[in-house]
């Protein structure tokens, strides 16, 4: 692309998907009369899901905007919390982020989530069919046109991915009431109706048990109970905290 250039800023917390942009988190790019300033911010590396607010020599504009040369432009963060009008907040995760799958559903956010690949360009109709915020760390995935709403998980270890989706959504946590395997809601259970899932140790030291309603799996206390109940006792505090 020749032509007039535009000074672009972006905010601290963009600069990891900047490399030119570093150290003062600026660069120069140039625009065609065409392309909007979107466009531009994705093509200098930034998804717009991670794009909150564009401002052009001093007044907001949308991602629609089309540049003129020698124009100055400042590209913050999304503000936290974020909200995402539309659709009950719900989410998508993609193949890499299933340790997260397991913890949301464990604080009974409905997170769908698929163990095998299903491509981008599935997850991005399906985001948009079903209006589910798709969170992943693949950028291109997250520059899709079809997706509804998405957003970019910044770090690599799940605690760490888990928080980050709590302070940014601040999604309703109703813990234990989800299947960590399928999504499914939790309904309390005998004994006898889970028997054939138990061992005869698990039969003889626990009463109290759920099942899931879609695909059947069986809940109670067992060994893993305390290290899931500090999860979730970490995430409720937080949230509560947070307001």
């Amino acid at each position: 692309m020749n032509g007039p250039e535009i000074h672009v800023e972006f905010a601290p917390e963009l600069h990891l998907f900047v490399p030119r942009a570093r150290p003062t988190g600026a660069a120069r790019t140039a625009t065609d009369g065409v392309s909007t300033l979107g466009h531009l911010v994705e093509s200098l590396g930034v998804p717009l899901t991670e794009v909150g607010t564009l401002l052009v020599d001093g007044r907001e504009v949308p991602p629609g905007h089309v540049p003129a040369g020698g124009e100055s432009v400042r590209v913050r963060p999304v503000q936290q919390p974020q909200r995402v009008p539309g659709a009950p907040l719900r989410f998508l995760l993609d193949v890499h982020l299933g340790t997260l799958a397991r913890r949301l559903r464990l604080l009974g956010v409905d997170t769908a989530y698929e163990s095998t690949d299903l491509g981008d360009p599935a997850l991005a109709a399906l985001s948009a069919a079903e209006k589910r915020v798709l969170l992943s760390r693949d950028r291109g995935l997250l520059r899709r046109r079809e997706l509804w709403a998405g957003a970019y998980v910044y770090s690599t270890r799940p605690d760490e991915q888990l928080q980050e989706v709590l302070d940014r959504f601040r999604p309703a946590l109703h813990p234990w009431t989800r299947c960590t395997a399928c999504n499914g809601l939790l309904r309390a259970a005998g004994k006898e109706e889970v028997a054939e899932q138990l061992k005869d140790g698990t039969q003889r030291s626990y009463d109290v048990f759920a099942q899931c309603t879609a695909c059947g799996r069986a809940y109670w206390r067992g060994a893993h109970h305390e290290q899931l109940e500090a999860i979730v006792e970490r995430a409720v505090s937080r949230s509560t905290e947070g307001g």
